[in-house]
C-alpha cells in the first residue's frame, strides 16, 4: 500500500523527528512530504538534515523549502544583511549544532539538500506547501512570499479553485492542535514551543505526533474534525 505522509515544521528537533519516523516506519513505496523549516530554534538542525539525507536514499522524499531554510541558504549564498535577523530567529542554535560560527563552514551536502528543495508539491487530490496560497491561482503562478512567508494569521484563504485539500505548515498552532478546516489542514503544531511534531497520512487520516523529548501519541484527522465541528 502506497502512502503519502506529510510532516510539519521540524525546526531542529531531531529527537522528535526520529520518534516520528520510528512510528511511521517509512517504506520504499511511501512518499514523505516534508513541509519545510528543518533548521533553527531546536538543538539538532545538523542531525535533522542528516536524517533527511538518509531518508531520501530509502523512500521518495519530497522536501519543501521553508522560510527559515531559505534565509539560511540566502546567507550562505552571500546575502549577509540577513545574518543578524537569522541569528535572532533561531540561527544561533543552528550554528551551534554544526559547531561553527559561520555558514560557510556547513557541509556542502547539507547546502545541496536545501538547494534541491522544492517550492510546493501536488498529487491528484492534495497540495503541499510551506506557508499560504491564493485560492484562485495555480501554485506555479504564486510568488515566493505567499508560498513561504505569509502566515495564516495574516490571511486565511478559502478552498482552492482546484478542489484539492491543502496541507501546510509555517503558522505554528500555539494550542498545539492541528488546524483542520476540511479544505485546509495546518500541521505545524509548534514543536519548538513545547508542542508536537506532526505527521499526517493524507489518505487515511492517520496522525503520528512526537514532542521534543520523543514522547509519542497517535490520533486521526476525523476525530479532530468532529471536535472542531
Amino acid at each position: 500500500m502506497q502512502r503519502t505522509i506529510a510532516i510539519g515544521d521540524v525546526h531542529g528537533y531531531d529527537v522528535a523527528l526520529r520518534a516520528i519516523l520510528d512510528q511511521v516506519c517509512p517504506k520504499p513505496s511511501d512518499t514523505i512530504v516534508m513541509l519545510g523549516d528543518y533548521v533553527d530554534r531546536g538543538p539538532g538542525s545538523r542531525e535533522v538534515i542528516d536524517l533527511l539525507i538518509d531518508l531520501k536514499s530509502r523512500v521518495r522524499l519530497v522536501p519543501i523549502l521553508g522560510n527559515h531554510d531559505e534565509m539560511m541558504l540566502s546567507i550562505w549564498q552571500g546575502n549577509h544583511d540577513l545574518f543578524d535577523d537569522w541569528l535572532h530567529y533561531g540561527g544561533s542554535a543552528t550554528l551551534e549544532s554544526y559547531g561553527v560560527t559561520k555558514l560557510e563552514s556547513i557541509p556542502l551536502d547539507h547546502i545541496d539538500f536545501l538547494k534541491n528543495c522544492c517550492a510546493f508539491f501536488e498529487t491528484q487530490d492534495h497540495m503541499f506547501l510551506h506557508a499560504n496560497y491564493d485560492e484562485d491561482r495555480p501554485l506555479n503562478a504564486h510568488d515566493v512570499y505567499t508560498l513561504r512567508w505569509e502566515s495564516l494569521r495574516q490571511r486565511l484563504p478559502g478552498p482552492h479553485v482546484s478542489g484539492k485539500r491543502v496541507i501546510v505548515g509555517h503558522t505554528a498552532q500555539r494550542n498545539f492542535e492541528i488546524l483542520n478546516l476540511g479544505y485546509l489542514v495546518c500541521i505545524d503544531t509548534c514543536c519548538y514551543g513545547g508542542g508536537w511534531l506532526t505527521a499526517l497520512d493524507v489518505e487515511s487520516g492517520q496522525i503520528w505526533q512526537a514532542d521534543a523529548k520523543g514522547r509519542v501519541r497517535e490520533t486521526n484527522l476525523a476525530s479532530i474534525s468532529e471536535r472542531r465541528s
